[in-house]
């Protein structure tokens, strides 16, 4: 049989995983999918965002895939999710495809194939839902491995070029695929030097050069408008940094434990991303024995100097994460998004371990545990899913659990109330607007931390501003913060506004207000008023 047969099956098999998980309704909708889909709405509309909203270091093009299903299909949430579904059985494909190059094994595509239809709750997370750009970066990613590890073997200066075209193109899509471009290049450069000692460097150099700047003109475009200095910042994570006045030995540290202690345990399916809790304690013990399993033997045949194609490559992508992780901002993310590249590292890992074509004990207890892993994966899955108020969410900070059970029967008070648009927190927002098809506006002027901290980048959509601005009759929408609840009818109070109270789940309404106040009359302290 055919490897591609194989990798073709492990794929529609991933896909028919996750459709079950989204008939179960198991992921709720975030806000950061929401500005995708509003995003998606807007650009057949008309609008050409280059970037996401109020991120300048992801830029639309997932917003672009998801406008074109939305052609015809309308914009609905089943149709972002089939966007990321389809990346994904594309990225299993052609990882499935990987692990046959690098061994020359059926045994090994089916590994891979397997584990990446049934990979831990983490990777099933952000590859079905949409933060921007997760899926196309793991797809651009595997697509490098296929090209560097084919130009090392082959040649052919078409590859050279179709790698620097596709980091560029990635820059702009989502920097996170440098961690797979930057090795990509990097191997095919040493190769070509090697072979061709850089003479006639100008017919391969700057056509190379030309294509990855094409690749990003996008984001060179942006340059133009908005400077190099503020793209650069965006890019290294300048949305999630830390204040400036904490010592960098403590941020390192800080980052050090999150990579150290947090990253390995969601990214092998332990524990979901947003919580510390185990997943299929059961089957944890079968999991953990299988990856140092997995490590002991690699190691072994590294000593052997029995090294796979291509494994240079996967080893340059761990390292480049976990650079990333501990130099950048983005180690501060406690989520598990940003451990996503090294599923393929895992995948790739575990087809090499797993290639043997001989019949012996040590084989037969790899598969075994390999299949107590899987197991693993899908017992850890089906608990996060069974949970109906939380789901497979993408929310880490517990105060934005939000149970969207209730979302209809709010959309629908709102609309008969004629509360079209007023004030509430980021998470509440723009999944409002985009489920009422934009009847419902309401702006992220409110904080949602519990210790009131606010950044103005929670406002992502200019337009909504006006319309709240112009509005007579507003609504202020919290949830989860009995303080500012509290804080909010203080200020009611001291302003002498009348208002009503509607508790919809675990929203909570202040409404009829008279007179309708902004929150910059209130003079509320996180936006510069007193305490």
């Amino acid at each position: 049989m055919g490897w591609w047969w194989i990798a073709l099956f492990g794929a529609m098999v991933g896909v028919a995983w996750k459709l079950i998980l989204l008939g179960w309704g198991a992921f709720p909708l975030n806000a950061d999918e929401a500005v995708v889909g509003l995003m998606a709405r807007h650009i057949l509309a008309g609008e050409r965002p280059l970037f996401f909203y109020g991120q300048a270091y992801m830029g639309s093009f997932d917003a672009a895939l998801v406008a074109l299903l939305f052609q015809m299909t309308g914009p609905r949430v089943e149709a972002i999710r089939l966007v990321q579904t389809a990346l994904y059985a594309i990225t299993s494909f052609t990882l499935a495809g990987l692990a046959w190059k690098m061994t020359r094994s059926n045994l090994a595509v089916l590994a891979a194939s397997l584990l990446l239809a049934f990979p831990a709750v983490n990777t099933t997370l952000y590859t079905t839902v949409s933060l921007g750009g997760y899926g196309e970066a793991l797809l651009i990613g595997a697509l490098q491995y296929h090209l560097a590890l084919d130009y090392t073997q082959q040649g052919g200066r078409w590859r050279f070029w179709a790698s620097s075209f596709l980091t560029g193109f990635g820059l702009w899509v989502f920097g996170l695929s440098l961690v797979f471009s930057i090795p990509a290049l990097v191997a095919i450069l040493l190769t070509y030097g090697r072979r061709d000692g850089w003479q006639g460097w100008w017919r391969t150099l700057i056509p190379a050069s030309a294509a990855g700047l094409l690749g990003a003109l996008p984001w060179l475009i942006a340059i133009s408008r908005e400077g190099l200095p503020v793209l650069l910042q965006e890019l290294l994570g300048g949305a999630i940094a830390a204040s400036p006045s904490t010592p960098f030995l403590q941020l390192l540290l800080s980052r050090f434990l999150n990579v150290v202690l947090f990253g390995p345990t969601v990214l092998l399916g332990i524990r979901p991303p947003w919580s510390v809790e185990p997943l299929a304690p059961f089957w944890i013990p079968g999991t953990i024995l299988f990856w140092f399993l997995t490590a002991l033997l690699l190691i072994r045949r590294r000593k052997k100097e029995a090294i796979f194609p291509g494994s240079g490559l996967l080893l340059g992508t761990a390292l480049l994460t976990f650079a990333g992780l501990l130099f950048t901002p983005f180690g501060g993310d406690p989520s598990g998004r940003y451990f996503l590249p090294l599923m393929p590292v895992l995948a790739s890992a575990a087809a090499l371990a797993l290639c043997g074509a001989e019949i012996s004990r040590q084989q037969v207890l790899m598969w075994a545990l390999f299949v107590l892993t899987l197991g693993g994966n899908l017992a850890g899955t089906v608990q996060a899913a069974r949970n109906e108020s939380l789901g497979i969410t993408t929310q880490f900070d517990a105060v934005t659990w939000i149970d969207h059970r209730y979302d209809e029967e709010l959309i629908a008070f709102l609309q008969h109330e004629g509360l079209a648009s007023g004030y509430t927190n980021y998470w509440v927002a723009y999944p409002l607007a985009f489920q009422s098809e934009e009847t419902l506006r309401y702006v992220p002027r409110l904080p949602y931390h519990l210790d009131f901290r606010y950044t103005s980048r929670d406002d992502r959509y200019p337009p909504y501003r006006d319309v709240a601005a112009a509005s007579e009759r507003i609504a202020y929408i919290t949830t989860n913060h009995p303080e500012l609840d509290e804080l909010l009818e203080a200020r009611f109070l001291e302003f002498r506004v009348a208002y009503d109270v509607a508790v919809i789940g675990d929203y909570h309404v202040f409404y009829n207000l008279t007179p309708a106040l902004p929150p910059e009359d209130l003079n509320l302290p996180w936006l510069g008023g007193g305490s």
